[in-house]
């Protein structure tokens, strides 16, 4: 299917969301679609607003990374404004949301790599960003900022090719970008409103991570700690079985395969 030209008209066109996707802002190159988004939701924006870039130059992930957004991605951000009791759930959300969208667009099955890392293959093909301005019992706003690499091809980026992947190369044909985001925000307002009525995704989003009962290596700051992935909190957090006995959750970091003992 040829890539079509991403614009409000053609993604909100049939679109049956009730509200998330059913406002976009779209900029042909901006500096980062969450700061777009955070204006927007300062602004008090409709609830479900997406901000979509066909090139964004100071793209953003997770520790404060560089994210590569050149045209034939997806860098798209959706303003909410959660309860502060759904917080938490969001990044969850948005993998799961993610996960869902590309299978109902390509048939590609992805995984889940704690703590917001969606692979296909073992390789990253998408990555999910946070924002939020919170106080202890109210949320001002939350922004889940999205990057899929769709319809670009790896080996034009030899510094990642080793360790990310895109839709256009795992499919060996062009991905329709709009179907895709139709497919995102349909998922991703199912969940929502999931949240909103009191579900839990936790088991669900639990259920697709591939690091759990792997033995791993998890960076945080300068410190590397090794064990087993035991489990996962009932707020997201990674539990660490470490070979001396040690149970330690983590909250951020970086997670790869390990094989060496457990050690920090």
């Amino acid at each position: 299917m040829p890539d079509e030209t991403l614009n409000q008209s053609a993604i909100t066109k049939g679109l049956t969301t009730r509200f998330i996707g059913q406002n976009v802002l779209y900029y042909p190159v901006t500096t980062s679609t969450n700061d777009i988004a955070r204006q927007q939701a300062l602004a008090k924006c409709p609830e479900g607003t997406a901000v979509i870039a066909e090139k964004q130059t100071s793209g953003r992930g997770r520790l404060k990374r560089e994210w590569v957004t050149p045209q034939g991605n997806i860098a798209v951000s959706v303003v909410l404004y959660p309860a502060r009791k759904d917080l938490p759930f969001l990044t969850m959300l948005a993998a799961l949301a993610v996960q869902c969208g590309i299978r109902k667009t390509t048939g590609l099955k992805c995984q889940l790599k704690w703590p917001n890392d969606v692979l296909i293959n073992g390789k990253k093909v998408c990555g999910i960003l946070l924002e939020s301005r919170a106080a202890v019992n109210s949320v001002d706003y939350a922004i889940i900022g999205i990057g899929i690499n769709v319809n670009i091809k790896l080996a034009d980026y030899q510094e990642i090719s080793a360790i990310a992947t895109s839709l256009a190369d795992e499919t060996g044909k062009e991905v329709s970008r709009v179907v895709l985001l139709q497919n995102l925000f349909l998922e991703m307002e199912k969940l929502y409103l999931r949240l909103r009525n009191g579900e839990s995704i936790l088991a669900e989003w639990r259920d697709n991570l591939v690091t759990i009962g792997k033995q791993i290596h998890v960076r945080a700051g300068d410190d590397v700690f090794e064990g087993i992935a035991e489990s996962v909190a009932d707020d997201g957090s990674l539990m660490l079985r470490c070979t001396d006995g040690r149970l330690m959750k983590f909250t951020a970091g970086d997670v790869t395969l390990s094989k060496n003992p457990c050690s920090k």
